[in-house]
């Protein structure tokens, strides 16, 4: 159901007149906006005295006079909401923009699941002040622990409230306060999210992040996002068909499908994973792929075979993110992750052997409490005989509220020298190598390397191989032949004439050619550089021959 802005407090105007009633009293029987004094002193608590910049107040917000900064830490799920919270703002008339010093207004949507993500939002937060931003946050952060210290005053959107962010927006810029933490509901009926079909600003024109459900069945001692994202609620099947159907029509060519556990779909509303997954194969056009998201292993099981034949599927990657977290059943235990080591060598022994040359990604936990240097041995033993190739490992992290964070921890530096044994392991193997060089492979090109230098396509395992800049390459799907390797990808070159490339994508890519140019004229310069260089080291040389002959 959509509420509008006129939902919530009738006449937005009214707000502008300095003999209405407070807020708090026009507030006062509306049960989805909180109002906050709005604060215009630096707080006590501020660990150290900033001279912070007077935040303009707007009488009233007129459409496309405003400029907002987006920022994004987590998962895809995050990126997704992030996306449809710009869809909603361009589409109200804000600009976005990506210089935050030209902003108005600061939107930041943050991820629970690590200390240091938090902090570094809150330094945003901080940073947003003293330069006299406005500020609205969202993400779990704000909907696990809303009522924490330096979040006191700000306008928060829930992250079931995403749809609603132009209004707490609008409304921030004038000077208020607004929270909207409540569950999405539906006749009474709690629901995943806002629709599907709500407009996106996409990060990658070419990638749609598509969440299937919210929230999950486990209760890990050590997870913070349980708070924030609560119990498993899923979107019903046709509602993901038709957003899949609908983003192919404009130009998408890869559906990323995201939650917090995927395994679990559809528990909730009778259906299942497998049975999603079969369906929308039948609407991902030739040569478009998808790319399935993270699932924790109890509820991939059951699943097992129906899985290996969707991942051997032409338009379904065979790749899957499983986290293991622990080699060590006691430790398995202690997190509560339902599951044994056995388990989760049963998954991937069967996934292995029936999807040959799958890619299997898992996370690790360094130092959970308890963890013994057996415990760790173990983990260590998991991760040599499987030989990863994407592996993520982090320390363990204390989060407030959590069981885990009780629990009797291990030495810091014990933490950080497993954590530092663990990455050499992962630094000792190099799983592109098993591709001789001359091999050939199809990708399909969806992005452009964080160096700007190469365009970044993904086989059939989703494994990444780096091609030289070729204009009108994104959204292709191109032969290619290996060139060589590192650790986290391979280069190649394409081997047809473009004429051969299949566009994957009905649209047109705006950056590709002036990232090309941009390259391209980054190499002459580089290029001049040097030569101009070298001239003036060899005039130098013969000055200082003739000097020393003198």
């Amino acid at each position: 159901m959509d509420i509008s802005c006129q939902d919530i407090v009738g006449d937005i105007e009214d707000l502008i007149s300095s003999d209405d009633p407070s807020p708090s009293e026009r507030y006062a029987n509306k049960k989805d906006v909180t109002i906050r004094a709005k604060r215009t002193k630096v707080r006590a608590t501020r660990p150290t005295e900033t001279t912070c910049t007077e935040k303009p107040l707007l009488d009233s917000v007129i459409p496309e006079t405003q400029h907002i900064y987006m920022k994004t830490w987590g998962c895809a799920h995050n990126t997704s909401d992030t996306e449809y919270m710009a869809g909603q703002l361009a589409q109200y008339g804000y600009n976005l923009t990506n210089d935050k010093s030209a902003a108005d207004l600061w939107v930041l949507n943050s991820c629970t699941v690590k200390n240091p993500s938090e902090d570094t939002f809150r330094n945003e937060i901080e940073a947003a002040h003293q330069a006299g931003k406005h500020v609205v946050v969202a993400g779990c952060v704000p909907q696990a622990a809303p009522r924490s210290d330096y979040l006191k005053g700000l306008s928060v959107v829930g992250v079931a409230q995403i749809d609603r962010v132009a209004e707490v927006v609008e409304e921030t810029l004038k000077g208020h306060s607004v929270r909207l933490l409540q569950p999405k509901k539906v006749d009474g009926r709690k629901v995943a999210g806002p629709k599907l079909a709500l407009p996106k600003v996409r990060k990658n024109p070419l990638i749609e992040v598509i969440p299937i459900n919210s929230g999950c069945l486990n209760a890990c001692t050590y997870c913070k996002t349980k708070f924030a994202r609560a119990d498993l609620v899923s979107y019903p099947v046709q509602e993901i068909i038709d957003r899949a159907h609908q983003v192919f029509q404009e130009g998408v060519c890869e559906i990323w499908l995201t939650s917090e556990d995927t395994g679990t779909y559809g528990r909730d509303i009778d259906s299942s994973l497998p049975e999603l997954l079969w369906k929308l194969v039948e609407v991902i056009p030739d040569g478009c792929m998808l790319r399935l998201g993270m699932t924790n292993p109890p509820y991939i099981l059951e699943h097992l075979e129906e899985m290996a034949k969707i991942l051997s599927h032409p338009r379904v990657y065979s790749f899957l993110h499983i986290p293991v977290q622990s080699g060590s059943d006691t430790i398995l235990g202690e997190m509560k992750r339902e599951y044994c080591i056995k388990e989760f060598e049963r998954i991937v022994d069967f996934l292995r052997a029936q999807v040959p040359g799958i890619t299997i990604a898992t996370d690790i936990i360094c130092g959970f409490p308890g963890e013994t240097e057996t415990d760790f041995e173990d983990t260590l033993a998991l991760c040599r005989k499987y030989q990863f190739p994407s592996l993520f490992i982090n320390q363990f992290f204390p989060r407030p509220g959590t069981p885990a964070a009780k629990m009797p921890r291990v030495p810091a530096n014990e933490v950080k020298t497993r954590t530092k044994r663990l990455t050499d392991l992962f630094h000792s193997y190099e799983p592109y190598k098993k591709y001789a060089s001359g091999s050939k492979q199809t990708v399909l090109v969806t992005e452009i390397s964080h160096d700007r230098k190469h365009y970044v396509g993904h086989n059939n395992f989703y494994e990444q191989i780096l091609l030289p800049m070729h204009t009108n390459l994104l959204g292709k799907q191109v032969e290619v032949e290996i060139t060589g390797c590192t650790k986290f990808s391979m280069f190649g070159k394409v081997l047809q004439s473009e004429k051969e490339w299949v566009n994957c994508s009905k649209q047109s890519v705006a950056i590709d050619r002036s990232e090309v140019t941009k390259y391209e004229d980054s190499k002459y310069r580089s290029i001049f550089a040097y030569f101009f260089l070298s001239c003036s080291i060899a005039i130098v040389c013969k000055y200082l021959f003739v000097l020393l002959e003198f």
